[in-house]
């Protein structure tokens, strides 16, 4: 949960474990307020500039943000160009939305968040990851279950799932389930990719999240990769997402010529961190065994 300690300023904690915390210092707590699911605060700081925080965690700031937003849209886009249809579960920030909407040939984006306030709230707040979200037609709102969406959703209605979810406790525990990776599955079209959150390999709550999700997904598709990126500001700084689909291998298939060739200015993605982030440590990949 959040401390406040007056130093000049407002010191904000996040545990990260019983041992070890992120503690940032902060020149004003913009916002704070209990909403249906989870408790929602917006500050300002010195270092990472405005931020937010569900439940005391780390969401997202204006530093780092990039880093997240990037690698979970622009890997599975340059391995399949020819996406057109897009879920995004979660997402509340506006930031993947943000990236994916770059791409001019998609024609659909469905954002499914549970909580709307979050939503409304990071476009007051944090305009540079939530700004866009009224302003693009292709970008469609629902504020639903996430897990309920993909169980009433047809069969092969999109190209990619973005499973932009918090943990696994709380509104995002339903995420991390069997029955909503099946369901993922079947409204994935034939050559569909899932990206999913895969958490951190490193604390144990962590680990267990990530094993969870790696091997219920890994009874589902028959293509199934995990790859790595670095957050300063999320536990361990080392993430994962994982990658899965019914055709199409990010290795294999990279389409790097056609990425490059839409001069796409990114901070942190390029064709070498695509391949590189597979490039996985050993002990992660004996985590995934």
């Amino acid at each position: 949960m959040n401390n406040y300690i007056p130093t000049g300023g407002i010191e904000w904690s996040q545990d990260w474990d019983p041992t070890t915390k992120l503690s940032i210092k902060v020149t004003k707590h913009l916002h704070g307020e209990k909403s249906e699911f989870q408790q929602i605060d917006f500050f300002e700081s010195e270092t990472y500039g405005r931020f937010f925080t569900l439940d005391g965690l780390m969401m997202v700031n204006e530093k780092d943000e990039f880093v997240y937003h990037e690698m979970i849209t622009h890997v599975a886009m340059a391995t399949n160009p020819n996406i057109k249809n897009v879920l995004i579960i979660g997402g509340g920030d506006g930031g993947t939305s943000r990236e994916i909407s770059r791409y001019k040939t998609i024609e659909r984006i469905d954002m499914v968040e549970i909580d709307e306030r979050v939503v409304r709230l990071c476009q007051e707040y944090l305009p540079y990851t939530a700004g866009h979200l009224e302003k693009d037609n292709r970008i469609k709102m629902q504020f639903t279950d996430g897990f309920k969406f993909v169980v009433d959703t047809p069969d092969k209605t999109y190209d990619l799932i973005l499973v932009d979810s918090t943990d696994p406790i709380g509104p995002g525990e339903g995420l991390f389930t069997k029955e909503f990776y099946t369901n993922c599955f079947r409204i994935l079209t034939d050559d569909g990719i899932l990206i999913n959150q895969h958490e951190s390999p490193y604390y144990d709550f962590h680990v267990h999240g990530m094993k969870r999700a790696h091997l219920r997904i890994n009874e589902l598709f028959p293509i199934v990769h995990v790859y790595q990126y670095h957050m300063p500001t999320y536990p361990s700084g080392h993430w994962l997402f994982g990658f899965a689909s019914k055709k199409y291998d990010p290795l294999k298939d990279q389409n790097k010529d056609w990425w490059e060739s839409l001069n796409m200015h990114t901070k942190y993605y390029n064709s070498d961190i695509h391949r590189g982030a597979f490039m996985l440590p050993n002990f992660v990949k004996e985590k995934m065994k």
